[in-house]
């Protein structure tokens, strides 16, 4: 029998500390864990006097090939490790330091540091997370400060980590549906402005030796040539000018709701970016949800986390609502922006009792909604593109050949 000293925090989030004899830790825990507690740290008693290192304090190696910055599916693995290390009866710290020696990200692994620095301070895990906004979100810390409160906080950061690698597929399949049409318009953009630069130039020369006046076509072809490689640099620097122009406008709050209305108004394409919000505010609402959040504090967090000011806005509208006592198909029918099936959907789930499961389901049905619509679009666009470059190709080659016509018939 050894004796350990332990920090554990109850469903309220009260520290508490003790000195118990158990066999080992993964004893203690099992035991500290029966009592509803949230273990912290466990120290053996004769650490100071232990040849080796403590095995609760990080290591000062950091691992090596890290990369700066803090990516998704850093934060991702991050959270799929913690929730596994901590459902197997691991101490967050231990757990901490374990996924220290395994990081890929450098900021990462400092953040991590400074979160067993803080906890060791005496703050709780949700505490530690909201002195870094930038790498945990609202949604992080508040799935998190749901799950000590509960003493689920493994379930709670499995959800999470379910919801994070969802996001990362839906993403990875977007990117892959446009990844292809994206290819080809370049390569044909390319084709196009190379022919302009270097091929028009060269029969104009040639053209120019006949001293024969030039069919409207070709001089139209011969004068946008002469203007791309003339103007070229005041073109790049227009344009350049526009985008920045652009960027610092949509950053601006009336900028940007202007942009998001422009969006959703586009003919096809609307339907699409509004089912994107659909999919993302359902999937956030399903996972708080299901980890015990309340409605309310759920649609906050919601309402701070979507990329969207039109939708957040109309979700503060939800909040106000629903806090006045409204049921949330009225909310939902009021603000005009949700489908006729989506607000059916949650009534339902409202009236069994079943909300966060029934936002799961919807957070589905767009997904596949979604997913259905790249791979149409992706199918229209590709001949499209095909044909309007195999078009303007053609376009340039007539104009090209026009004249050699005309110097033909000359000579004949």
């Amino acid at each position: 029998m050894s004796k350990f000293y332990y920090v554990a925090r109850n469903r309220f989030g009260v520290k508490e500390t003790g000195t118990e004899d158990a066999p080992s830790q993964e004893d203690l825990v099992t035991r500290i864990q029966s009592r509803g507690l949230i273990v912290v740290n466990i120290i053996p008693e004769n650490v100071e006097s232990s040849d080796n290192p403590n095995d609760n304090k990080l290591t000062k190696l950091k691992p090596k090939a890290m990369h700066g910055r803090v990516t998704f599916e850093d934060l991702m693995l991050f959270c799929r490790q913690l929730s596994t290390l901590i459902g197997a009866g691991v101490t967050i710290l231990k757990s901490l330091n374990i996924i220290t020696k395994q990081v890929a990200s450098k900021k990462l692994y400092d953040v991590i540091v400074d979160l067993t620095k803080n906890m060791e301070a005496g703050l709780s895990f949700h505490e530690a997370m909201a002195v870094h906004p930038k790498i945990f979100s609202d949604l992080w810390v508040n799935l998190v400060e749901s799950g000590e409160a509960s003493g689920n906080l493994a379930v709670v950061l499995s959800r999470l980590a379910t919801y994070l690698e969802k996001q990362a597929e839906f993403k990875s399949k977007i990117i892959s549906a446009l990844i292809y049409p994206a290819m080809l318009t370049c390569a044909g953009l390319g084709a196009l402005f190379f022919m302009a630069i270097k091929i028009i130039p060269t029969f104009a020369d040639i053209f120019k030796g006949f001293n024969i006046t030039l069919p409207f076509l070709t001089q139209v072809l011969v004068n946008f040539s002469d203007f791309l490689r003339k103007g070229f640099i005041m073109i790049v620097l227009v344009a350049g000018g526009g985008i920045f122009m652009f960027r610092k406008y949509i950053k601006t709050k009336a900028g940007r709701k202007s942009f998001e209305n422009f969006k959703f108004r586009l003919p096809v394409l609307g339907e699409f970016f509004l089912a994107l919000n659909i999919e993302k505010f359902s999937s956030e609402m399903s996972t708080l949800l299901e980890s015990g959040v309340p409605i309310l504090y759920s649609l906050e967090i919601a309402e701070r986390s979507v990329d969207n000011l039109i939708m957040a806005d109309i979700i503060h509208k939800i909040k106000d609502d629903v806090r006045e006592g409204k049921s949330f198909r009225e909310s939902l029918e009021r603000s005009g922006f949700f489908e006729p099936m989506f607000i059916q959907m949650v009534s339902i789930g409202e009236e069994i009792g079943e909300l966060p499961q029934m936002f799961k389901k919807v957070n589905v049905f767009y997904q596949e909604r979604c997913g259905t619509f790249l791979t149409r679009f992706v199918a229209m666009f590709e001949p499209f593109i095909l044909v309007f470059i195999g078009s303007l190709i053609g376009v340039m080659v007539i104009g090209m050949f026009l004249p050699i016509f005309k110097i033909a018939n000359i000579g004949t």
